[in-house]
């Protein structure tokens, strides 16, 4: 009955339910962590601020758990409510019920690879923005956020201990790539196809906040561009595993990188910038296109030989 009601409802007030249940889902998991943090960690709220300043070395271990909480709480949580009053089947509204097929999974792997020296060059052009005068404040304050961002990352992911390493692969690549690939591709991509009616205009407004919402301008077209390609291989595949695969990759081969030391991270920063080898970078470009049409080719393939086996067969949202 629940999900009828919803069904029949207009593309703006379900995009609203969902904005209720993100911010529903975020007050209760940091109220959750609270509750939580002040018998584990000794959390006092008095020093609430002090305790949660990035730079504080000492309470790494609670900055985690946090951050971990704000995670489940914004991302992971909110699309298994959303798909339940939708559709009463939270596995099948994610299209989680689909297992990937493991060439798809071989080729997203090495499209995240390859695609390297094209998202530094896209960093690098990006971090080259001017504004003008008038718009210094806004352009301080990207700054300031930037520097957190990179601040909180130096925090987490410093360490020599493998067991931290193995914690940090959880929180800053496990959990963000199932909550963010749920709410993003999983959600906002299907509402925003439904309402469009267009399938690039869903996948490109879902990218930019997906990328908007990391609160980073100077990294907002590389990761516009990664949210795009994780919306491409939703979409293609049917299969939300597939993006969640590629971000875990995407992700975790960078806190891997930090983990070597920093030399291996120093390294690739340069790779396919000015810096680097341009060759590197137009290589990165006709491979990386090629992989992409592959991947296109077989997933339509698949959908085709398993239409043909199975004609009652639902659309991939």
């Amino acid at each position: 009955m629940i999900a009828e009601s919803f069904r029949n409802a207009s593309h703006f007030f379900k995009i609203f339910f969902v904005l209720f249940v993100i911010l529903i889902g975020f007050l209760v998991f940091m109220a959750l962590g609270l509750v939580i943090a002040i018998p584990v960690f000794g959390l006092e709220l008095s020093s609430l601020k002090a305790a949660l300043d990035p730079s504080n070395i000492e309470n790494t271990s609670l900055l985690k758990f946090f951050q971990s909480m704000y995670s489940i709480g914004l991302f992971a949580f909110p699309p298994l409510i959303v798909a339940w009053f939708f559709s009463g089947k939270i596995w099948d509204y994610l299209k989680l019920n689909k297992r990937p097929d493991i060439i798809l999974i071989i080729l997203s792997a090495i499209i995240v690879v390859a695609a390297f020296p094209i998202i530094n060059f896209l960093v690098e052009i990006n971090e080259k923005v001017n504004f003008p005068d008038s718009m210094s404040a806004f352009e301080n304050l990207m700054k300031e956020f930037e520097n957190e961002a990179q601040k909180t990352t130096q925090t987490f992911l410093s360490t020599d201990s493998f067991s931290v390493y193995l914690v940090n692969i959880l929180v800053m690549a496990v959990i963000p790539a199932l909550g963010e690939e749920l709410l993003f591709r999983g959600v906002f991509q299907r509402l925003f196809h439904e309402w469009s009616k267009n399938i690039h205009v869903a996948i490109w407004i879902s990218a930019f906040l997906f990328s908007a919402m990391h609160m980073q301008f100077y990294g907002l077209v590389p990761r516009m561009v990664l949210g795009a390609f994780l919306g491409y291989l939703f979409y293609w595949s049917g299969s939300l595993w597939l993006p969640i695969i590629a971000h875990f990759i995407n992700n975790g081969i960078a806190v891997t990188m930090f983990y070597i030391k920093g030399e291996v991270a120093e390294k690739a920063e340069t790779i396919g910038t000015e810096e680097g080898v341009s060759m590197l970078l137009y290589t990165s470009i006709i491979i990386v296109s090629a992989l992409i049409y592959s991947f296109y080719r077989v997933s339509k393939e698949k959908k085709i030989k398993l239409a043909t086996s199975n004609p009652i067969n639902e659309s991939n949202g």
